[in-house]
This record gives structure tokens, sequence and C-alpha cells, in this order.
């Protein structure tokens, strides 16, 4: 059971909880904030002085006041009208990120949400009833209101959910929980939509299945080097010492623990050194690593910050602002999907070398009997095609703002795109890193395998159990679809989801 307080919550923690199911319960001494909170609500309503989204409309209909006995409808009317989401569901991860990460955020005191209006979040969470999520409609500002809208539907029997592999409405939903639709009090209803969890969430498996790439990626261009019989002087710690970036130095010291013993490496006796895409793994797979423990210590900040407008206080003030604005999530976002998409950039040229370097003691596409036989030939293309719409795909989100609610908010962050392409790239990506396990353990088997180091042997071994040596033409894509898996799942590092 974790204990949520608003503050403390580690993205470890969140794992266990989205991944694995933990369950969670609110901290008593953010109960307590939250009845602060609430109250403070319950005071303003009674001093009826007009605080925005209490007693005045939404967006550009701020300057509009709403009567005490309309202030529920006004709460629900926001849910309704703000569930206006389109596109395929969410993945269930991210949904069970949006409960957490919310719950988190209300926990914090400062939304005026009561904690039986919490609790319903709690129980879906926990009892894994899952909210059905558009994926598009979020502009990553005013909060990510569509998606999360859809979430609160559930909450007033509306809406749909996902339950033991089935889909239920509304009403079904709450049954599962044993509760009846809220009822909901003032500011309770933009409470609920009005944050970035939706964003989070999605940056959050992009972080987690972004550091499960890099590691498969440092593995393969590893194996492939061994494959290629390459130089070790490109990843000499003194070398790396007098340019310390520290994601550079980190990529280095990894391949060179993981070449350590190989009689492959250093066996090219016609050539002094290897090209950028084997000298260069280091200076391209380390800014990869920066990039993501940038994005690490932002969601660490976000998923224990409140999010939402406006935030209550314990002394009675109310302040408007904007929280709810993912310029750093997007920010951090972009700049993982561009030096992920170079994780791939450089992979397909070691996939070419691989089957083409006939000079390093490979037959030409990596099969014999070439000629009637075309080997992994066309793997290279599909790697080409993949690194070509990542391309595409690395155009930032985040520059291309469009104003929303008449001009009001007259500018948005787009970071759910950018989250979103980032794991449009990373599922290429895992791909594309498949194809170059599968042609550097082709590379092996010509160049023997006792001749591996013993970190790079287990590595092998591992491919080899998921798909054997291709010994002529045969069909190929199942095996880059099932080495795909094995990328996405870690089955083949050490780490496991």
């Amino acid at each position: 059971m974790i204990e949520l307080d608003g503050n403390t919550l580690s993205l470890d923690q969140a794992a266990r909880v989205i991944f694995h199911g933990e369950q969670v319960v609110v901290g008593e001494a953010a109960r307590l904030r939250i009845r602060t909170g609430a109250q403070v609500v319950e005071d303003i309503v009674a001093e009826g002085k007009p605080v925005y989204g209490i007693n005045t409309g939404f967006g550009r209909l701020s300057n509009r006041s709403i009567a005490r006995e309309d202030l529920e409808r006004l709460q629900r009317n926001i849910v309704l009208s703000h569930a206006a989401g389109v596109g395929d569901p969410a993945p269930e991860d991210v949904v069970r990120a949006m409960l957490l990460f919310r719950v988190n955020s209300l926990a914090k005191g400062n939304s005026g949400i009561r904690q039986e209006t919490i609790d319903y979040l709690v129980d879906l969470l926990n009892n894994r009833v899952h909210p059905i999520v558009p994926l598009q409609g979020s502009v990553g500002s005013s909060g990510d209101l569509a998606p999360l809208a859809h979430v609160a539907l559930i909450l007033l029997g509306e809406g749909e959910a996902m339950h033991d592999g089935e889909r239920i409405d509304g009403k079904t939903a709450l049954s599962v929980i044993d509760r009846d639709p809220v009822f909901l009090a003032p500011k309770e209803g933009l409470a609920l939509l009005n944050g970035t969890q939706f964003m989070s969430g999605l940056a959050f498996l992009v972080y987690v299945r972004g550091k499960r790439l890099l590691d498969n990626a440092i593995n393969a261009s590893s194996l492939s080097l061994e494959g290629l019989r390459g130089f070790s002087t490109p990843f000499q710690a003194r070398l790396h010492r007098n340019r310390p970036h520290p994601g550079q130095v980190m990529i280095a010291e990894q391949i060179r623990k993981l070449i350590d013993g190989s009689d492959l490496i250093d066996s090219t006796t016609d050539d002094v050194q290897d090209a950028y895409s084997l000298r260069c793994i280091p200076q391209v797979l380390g800014p990869a690593v920066e990039a993501l423990s940038f994005l690490e210590d932002k969601l660490q900040i976000e998923i224990n910050s409140a999010t939402d407008n406006p935030l209550v206080f314990a002394d009675g003030s109310v302040l408007s602002g904007g929280n709810f604005h993912g310029e750093i999530l997007g920010l951090a976002l972009e700049m993982v999907g561009m030096a992920l998409a170079e994780v791939g950039n450089i992979a397909e040229r070691r996939i070419d070398r691989l089957l083409t370097s006939t000079g390093r003691g490979l037959p030409l596409f990596l099969v014999e009997d070439g000629g009637v036989n075309s080997g992994l030939m066309v793997v290279q293309y599909t790697a080409a095609a993949l690194v070509s719409e990542n391309k595409v795909l690395c155009h930032p989100a985040l520059v291309d703002s469009i104003p929303t609610s008449g001009g009001k908010e007259d500018h948005n962050s787009l970071a759910p795109i950018s989250a979103r392409k980032a794991l449009q790239i990373i599922d290429n990506l895992e791909r594309i890193v498949a194809i170059e396990y599968l042609c550097a353990a082709q590379a092996i088997d010509f160049q023997g395998r006792d001749k591996l180091a013993p970190a790079t042997e287990l590595v092998y071994e591992r491919v080899r159990e998921i798909v054997p040596h291709v010994e002529h033409d045969m069909y190929v894509a199942p095996k880059i679809e099932r080495l795909a898996a094995a990328v996405r799942t870690g089955d083949l590092i050490d780490e496991r989801a």
C-alpha cells in the first residue's frame, strides 16, 4: 500500500502502482489539508464573492456570474461539455497513471475538492476500473481538459470504462466500486478536469519505455561492434574524460564492460578506425541518456505538483495562475523524441554495415549462397522506412500553439501531442533495435560465438532463444516482431517492467 501525500510520490512507486497494481491510500496529513481547502471554497460560496471556477463561468465565460442555486449544475456541466475527446482509447497504463497522478495532485489540498470525491478516483484505481479516455483532444494548457473530463464522467455515472477486459458504461463502473453517482460541490468539476495528468501519464510511459529502449540499444550496438570486429579505442575512459558529458561517459563505460574479454574486438588488421556508426556510439546515445534524465527530473516535480486553477490556500487565499501549462513537459518530450530518433538513425547505419561489410569477414546480406538467397537485405529497407518516419515525427508540436476559448487561452503547449509523437517514435525504434539484434546475432554466427565477450554472449543467447539463425530465405517479419516485443518488455536486458 502506497500512501499518497501530494509531495513525495516517486517514479519507482508510480511504476509499482501503474504496472503492478499496488494499492494506494491518501494519508491522514493530506486528508487534513484537503478538508481545509474544501472549507475555503465553502466560505467563498457563503460570502458570495466572485471567484473563477467557483461561482463564475469558465475560460472566456469567466466574466459571467453564476447563481448559488446553479453551482452544482455548473460543475456537472463542465464535465459533460468538456468530454469532447476523439480517437483511439489511451492505453491502460496511461489511464492508471492519470488516476494516480491526479489523486496525488489533489492530495496537496490546494484544489478545493472534498475527500469523498477524491475517494472515487482512488477506488477506480485500486479496483482496476479504467475510464476510456480518447487520445486526441488536449492542447496541453488549461490542463488536459478533454481527457480528464472523460475520467470524471465515470464519477457522474456517465461515459465508459474497461474492467476485467470488458467495456462497461459509467453506471456499471460505479457499481463495481459500490458507489452512487457523485453530486459535485462548487469547484469540484473544475478541479477534476484542470491538470496535467494526461500529458504526465503519457510522458511517464515515454520515460519508462525510452529507458528500456536505450538499454536495448546499448546491448545491440555492442553486439554489432563485435559482429563487425570493431575497435575498442573509441570507448577508452581517458578519451571521454576530455569531453566529459555525463551521458557520453556513461555509454562508453557500459560498452567497455559489455565487450570486455571479446576476441572479436580489435581483430581487424586492414584498417585503423571504424565508421562513425561504431566509433561515435557514446556521442550519439549519450545525449539520449541526458534527455531522458531531464524528462525524469521534470516528471518527478510534475507528479507532486498542484496543476489546476485557481489554487486555494489554508489562509483563505485563492490564486488564479497557469500551473496547468504543459510547456516544460512538452520541451522535455520533444527533446527525448529527437534524441531517441537519433538512436534509430545511427542503428540503421550499423544495420547496413552488418549487411554489406564483406571486408570484415561477413557474407553479403548475412547469408550463404547469395543470389538464390537475398538473406537479410530487405530488413534494412524496413529500418530505413522507420527511420524516415521518425524524422517526420520529430517536427515539434511545442512551437505550434493554437489559441482556444475565444482567445482567452491564447497560448497552448500541445504537450500531449509531443508525448504521443515520442511514443510513436519509440514504437518504431523498438523494431529498428530488433532488426539490429537480428543482424548482429546473424553476424556473430559467421564470426564465431565462442569469440564473444562474456556479457555480449548472454545478450546473444537471449536473442537466439527468440529467433534462430537464418540459414536460407524465409519469412522474416515475425522474427522482427518477436524481437521487438522482447525489446518492449525488457526480456533482452536485465531490467524487467
